[in-house]
């Protein structure tokens, strides 16, 4: 296979998400759920009610008012006796409707006096049937659903206590770059490691865990060595710099020497140009992905959003992100034959970019929840444009 070069932005996102199989799935307990990816089609195990329940706090009433009083009914503890008419119970939210009764009255709408109740109520008020929400076997969700609290609490009430999910891909982190300072204010010609910091964050937000993070000097048999171990237990290998053609870019080199196999070389985008995409040989059944992300951190962030996040996604079998779009604030531009991703915000459904939007850059960045994807064509203000929210 021929590395996609200079890759249309489209287009490597779309190999990104090829290049990775789903993961195998695991069992989760529904507290567990929220965030995680459905492996298979959820159906319900009980009726939703699962008996005749009261909507409100009131009275069980049986026939026409008024109605002589004959217990109480709380939630948990049904009525043992058939409900006569004339009679009535006390009953809670929740509670099994008694057998005979026809209604539930409203406690603010009832006066009781020496041991009766009187009102006027219509029959089948305030009581929720039975499966009137779902029945046995009724489709809860879909595989490849994003689980949320909601559906979580759906799925336990549908009488679920674990639900089969993806397992969440497991990344690993290569920082490159021997200029890179981990502690301390930088000096001597060396700078702060920016991206070890935030790479897991991005990482856990997309729905992914980091098993390995490490930094390693900037000569190659040290890349062909954490890429190795990457790969022997990681199901997506990210690394940081060193994708270029300088005489200190090494993660070309260390992919021909270890077998692998890349798949786009450099992505027609600013920032984040030299990007890379490849695979891994393993001892598992498909080879492991590696994400070469440039090493100047606004561009890295845009290599993550390009290329892992779609990575990540075909790993969870989850459906890419719903295209996007706002209002341009103001004209923006683009080189020819590229794509430009600017950060910034959305407010009010306008697209307002961040200030400091150089490729070695974070300040722009730290104040923006993604990117506006800008085409050659520009766009003018007040124009539609994508936009592709970061995690």
């Amino acid at each position: 296979m021929t590395a996609l070069r200079e890759a249309s932005w489209a287009s490597a996102r779309a190999a990104a998400r090829l290049i990775a199989s789903r993961l195998d799935a695991e069992s989760v307990s529904v507290d567990e759920l929220d965030g995680r990816v459905l492996a298979a089609d959820c159906r319900a195990l009980c009726q939703l009610p699962p008996f005749d329940s009261s909507a409100m706090d009131g009275w069980a009433v049986a026939g026409e008012s008024p109605w002589r009083v004959v217990g109480d009914v709380v939630a948990g503890h049904p009525w043992a006796q058939q409900l006569e008419p004339g009679q009535t119970v006390r009953i809670a939210t929740g509670a099994v409707v008694p057998v005979g009764a026809d209604a539930v009255l409203r406690w603010e709408d009832a006066s009781l006096a020496e041991g009766f109740v009187a009102g006027r109520v219509a029959p089948g008020v305030d009581i929720r049937s039975a499966g009137e929400e779902c029945r046995i076997g009724d489709l809860v969700a879909v595989a490849g659903t994003v689980i949320g609290p909601a559906l979580a609490g759906f799925l336990a009430a549908t009488g679920h206590d674990v639900v089969d999910v993806i397992r969440r891909p497991r990344v690993a982190i290569i920082l490159l770059g021997d200029e890179l300072l981990t502690r301390g204010v930088p000096s001597g010609g060396r700078v702060r490691d920016s991206l070890g910091p935030q790479l897991p964050g991005w990482i856990t937000r997309s729905g992914a865990r980091v098993v390995r993070h490490e930094q390693i000097p900037d000569d190659e048999e040290s890349v062909r060595l954490a890429l190795s171990r990457a790969a022997a237990d990681a199901d997506l290998v990210i690394t940081t710099g060193g994708t270029a053609d300088g005489p200190r870019d090494h993660v070309h080199g260390a992919i021909e020497a270890l077998h692998g196999m890349l798949v786009v070389d450099r992505v027609a985008v600013r920032p984040g140009h030299p990007m890379l995409l490849a695979s891994l040989p393993s001892e598992r059944p498909t080879p492991v992905p590696l994400v070469g992300l440039p090493g100047n951190p606004h561009s890295a962030v845009v290599g993550f959003a390009t290329l892992a996040i779609p990575a990540i996604d075909a790993l969870l079998g989850r459906s890419p992100a719903p295209r996007h779009t706002a209002r341009a604030g103001e004209d923006l531009r683009c080189p020819p034959d590229r794509t430009r991703l600017i950060a910034g915000t959305v407010v009010d459904g306008v697209f307002q970019l961040s200030p400091y939007g150089g490729s070695a850059m974070l300040r722009g960045l730290a104040q923006s929840t993604g990117f506006a994807v800008v085409t050659d064509q520009g766009v003018p203000a007040g124009a539609e444009v994508e936009w592709l929210p970061l995690p």
